[in-house]
């Protein structure tokens, strides 16, 4: 009897250390404001024009063991737009650049990521704002992952894209040095 519960336990022990690791559920933290997504675009060829959106909200799943079924989804709210200058939001919450009042929300769902090291890779998905969507890559790198000293567990990326405006049909023209827009996404999740 003994030899058949050493027997069914090694087993089952081998069976659990065979089974891949499944991917886990993170939610963004906003609350805590361990996430931002900023934008810089040039500003007439002379300066840099820099800001972040206050409000959005998502989720994403990672699995170390299998990069490749990660999955991201972002919701924004386009009115709360600020790049420390009221006057300045209130033109780029205008029709001549996010048109807030028709197009509320700009929105991200990956379609696949590709890694191209341990830490990094590209995510594609589908833009949606200002009422077109729009296939994007953005790279991204993985900045850690770990127990945080409240008992849960976190894992944090940056990512990096660009953006041409008449892309999304944005009607303002600042000039040829001003066409795109660089984003900067800085996404830390709480495990769910």
């Amino acid at each position: 009897m003994k030899t058949q519960l050493k027997a069914a336990l090694l087993l089952a022990s081998t069976v659990a250390i065979a089974l891949p690791a499944s991917a886990a559920d993170y939610v963004i933290d906003t609350r805590g404001a361990h996430a931002s997504i900023n934008f810089k675009v040039n500003h007439l060829g002379y300066s840099f024009v820099v800001g972040r959106f206050d409000n959005f909200s998502g989720d994403f799943s990672y699995d170390q063991a299998a990069p490749e079924a990660t999955t991201v989804a972002v919701k924004i709210d386009t009115s709360s737009v600020n790049s420390n200058h009221a006057e300045r939001d209130k033109h780029i919450r205008s029709e001549d650049f996010l048109a807030v009042d028709q197009y509320p929300e700009a929105s991200f769902n990956s379609t696949k990521y590709e890694a191209t090291s341990e830490d990094s890779g590209t995510l594609y998905g589908k833009l949606t704002l200002r009422g077109v969507t729009k296939e994007i890559a953005i790279d991204v790198n993985k900045v850690g992952e770990g127990a945080d000293p409240w008992g849960g567990y976190r894992a944090g990326f940056v990512g990096s894209t660009e953006l041409v405006m008449k892309d999304f049909g944005i009607p303002m023209d600042l000039g040829p040095k001003s066409t795109t827009v660089a984003m900067e996404l800085v996404i830390e999740g709480v495990k769910k």
